[in-house]
């Protein structure tokens, strides 16, 4: 199982022995993706300190449909010497990205976050209350859209801004998945991939593989049909359309996932030719390396770098499926992805 230095310097480190060894999270569906959240807030003073020295700006751009997207630009006060668009994990908000974001743009990358359309600022305001968002109910949206539409965009958006910058692509989860389905992603230079994975409940770990494809067929299935939507607080994250959960729910019931759809965007795999390097964690039950490695497979035209993370490698307890996010990462995980994205 390969492993590499992620920043210069780094010391070796024995590699985990076996995926099947990792201690799987037993709450709700998200809960680890929940509770990296609630841990992230926490850590808020060192975020605004890294903002210092950089300019933010809440932006909001069309999809390729016309609907408005909300993102957040990130801008180095020196010279811009990278492009770098962040596209989040699903039922996750930019927001959650913000530390990462502001690291690349200390080091001289133009970065933009985003939010799919039905989440966060994307998701439209109701009529009546103050700061109030619109039900999803009857909200028209799946997974595939999301790249289609949203994901395709905000990657136009970035290149028409910043033709003279390379443009490197981070995917968390979904928005990794998100590369291989849109029609552009040969615009993009470098993708690089954390814990991004062909999230079929088989190549998770046991016991979570089961309790995934008892939740998501005869829970959250069930619950959309009956509320019109998926609801956070079944444990997704953020509410979700129905038509994503129900997609979600159809390819994590799938053997090779998004690849057993008829989705024509799929061809789009074979379209990007550019650097490709995939992280994955020992302690992430649900991006297992065979996973990470499913979905990489599906890039024909070129050979991924596929590398496994044990959290002791860089002194940390747990990593999971959203710790690479965390500020604390900064001097290891972040530099040595700062590093790889910058490389001439």
């Amino acid at each position: 199982m390969r492993r590499a230095a992620l920043y210069t310097g780094w010391p070796p480190a024995a590699s985990c022995k076996s995926i099947s060894h990792c201690k799987p999270l037993r709450r709700k569906l998200n809960s680890h993706l929940l509770e990296a959240a609630r841990k992230l807030a926490g850590h808020r003073p060192s975020m605004d300190a890294a903002l210092d020295d950089v300019f933010v700006d809440d932006i909001t751009f069309p999809a390729t449909d016309g609907y408005s997207l909300t993102g957040t630009l990130f801008l180095p006060r020196g010279a811009k010497r990278h492009a770098v668009l962040i596209n989040s994990a699903t039922a996750v908000p930019r927001k959650i990205y913000r530390g990462l974001a502001s690291y690349l743009a200390h080091r001289g990358c133009a970065v933009l976050t985003y939010d799919y359309r039905g989440i966060g600022g994307s998701r439209q305001p109701a009529m009546v209350g103050y700061n109030q968002p619109k039900s999803l109910v009857g909200f028209k949206a799946s997974m595939s859209d999301w790249a289609a539409l949203d994901v395709t965009a905000a990657v136009s958006w970035m290149r028409g801004r910043y033709q003279a910058l390379p443009l490197a692509y981070v995917g968390h989860s979904f928005g990794g998945q998100a590369l291989g389905l849109i029609e552009n992603n040969a615009e993009i230079s470098r993708a690089m991939f954390v814990a991004s994975q062909a999230a079929t409940w088989r190549l998770m770990t046991s016991p979570e593989k089961y309790r995934v494809f008892a939740f998501m067929n005869f829970v959250g299935v069930p619950l959309v049909h009956t509320l019109g939507y998926a609801p956070g607080w079944a444990g997704v994250g953020e509410d979700l359309p129905k038509g994503v959960f129900l997609q979600w729910a159809d390819w994590v019931s799938s053997p090779r996932y998004l690849f057993d759809s008829r989705l024509p965007a799929l061809e789009n795999f074979a379209k990007f030719k550019g650097e490709l390097r995939a992280l994955c964690f020992s302690d992430d039950p649900w991006a297992t390396r065979p996973a990470v490695e499913l979905l990489t497979s599906g890039f024909t035209s070129i050979k991924p770098e596929v590398l496994t993370v044990q959290p002791s490698d860089i002194g940390a307890k747990a990593i999971g499926h959203f710790g690479f996010f965390r500020p604390e990462h900064r001097d290891t995980l972040w530099r040595g992805a700062a590093e790889w994205i910058q490389e001439e």
